[in-house]
């Protein structure tokens, strides 16, 4: 089968498509036939080998941690999957990942996947959508009524969190590049601020809570705190964040069941996922060198094949 992977840590020219074993699945695993892989800009840090700590790696590594499928074989003591069904999951970090043609998944982490969107889409979910919810509700406790920022909604994971703050009934204000603001509006924002025009700073009153997904140093994440009401919390995906007793650097962790409760949600015309562009799978340094650049379009999708 055919599967990017690089060798050792480096920029986006150590990723190559090459020709690798098919895996078999062990006790617990289940090979799932990919039909797409999310990227993400973790994926790129992890490469660059900015995460070796929390995520070291055994070489040859696969990248891809998002995946959408269906089941192809399943391993010793698997049960309640069926050959042909669709799935998704979000894969540990630092094993192989889905930038491949097939991938071994462990049981546990994979649930049904979405039928109201294209199967190779519904990669872009699973590690975004667990972001926003657990910033949103496991970190930031947020209660209906509460003022919430949400620095950095253009993105996947900004706009899935605006989604869902204004179905819990808060008041959301959103970060955003022109390109953006229809779209972040539409996903229910009561205000869109023009992050290129406006400063965040530039008269806000305060807010119950930030959360914070744009590339800012810890400094200017220190800042925002002065936007934030006596009891208030800042959440950041961003690492590292403000040594302040107010603020939260959040890392996503794997709950198969919130997954399951977002991919519902999606089902059910609650969650929009946007999927700006597909690239072939063979394309992914490509995509690594554009993050690297800062040239993305959005959200990524990458599918094996031509």
């Amino acid at each position: 089968m055919k599967a990017v992977r690089y060798h050792q840590y480096g920029d986006s020219d150590v990723l190559r498509y090459e020709e690798v074993d098919r895996p078999t699945p062990g006790a617990g695993q289940v090979l799932v036939r990919v039909a797409g892989t999310a990227f993400n800009p973790a994926d790129g840090a992890i490469r660059a080998g900015y995460l070796q700590d929390p995520f070291p790696l055994r070489f040859p590594h696969t990248p891809g941690y998002d995946m959408a499928g269906t089941v192809a074989e399943t391993g010793p003591g698997v049960e309640g999957f069926r050959i042909g069904e669709p799935v998704v999951g979000f894969l540990p970090m630092n094993e192989h990942g889905a930038a491949a043609e097939f991938v071994l998944a462990p049981a546990e982490v994979l649930t049904a996947a979405p039928s109201g969107v294209d199967l190779a889409d519904a990669a872009a979910i699973p590690s975004a959508a667990l972001t926003a919810w657990q910033a949103l509700f496991e970190h930031a406790k947020l209660q209906p009524g509460q003022r919430i920022l949400i620095n950095g909604a253009g993105g996947s994971v900004g706009g899935l969190a605006v989604q869902l703050a204004a179905q819990a009934g808060a008041v959301v204000i959103a970060t955003a590049s022109p390109r953006s603001i229809d779209k972040v509006r539409s996903y229910g924002a009561d205000e869109v601020i023009d992050y290129t025009t406006t400063s965040v700073q530039d008269g806000q009153k305060p807010v119950d809570v930030i959360l914070n997904l744009a590339p800012l140093d810890t400094a200017q994440q220190a800042a925002l705190l002065d936007h934030v009401r006596p009891g208030g919390v800042l959440v950041t995906t961003v690492p590292p964040g403000p040594e302040d007793a107010r603020a939260i650097t959040m890392f996503v962790r794997n709950d198969v069941e919130q997954l399951a409760t977002l991919v519902k949600k999606v089902d059910a015309g609650e969650l929009r996922i946007n999927v700006s562009e597909r690239y072939p799978l063979a394309d992914l340094a490509q995509v690594h060198e554009l993050s690297d650049a800062g040239k993305l379009p959005g959200k990524v999708v990458l599918t094996p094949g031509s």
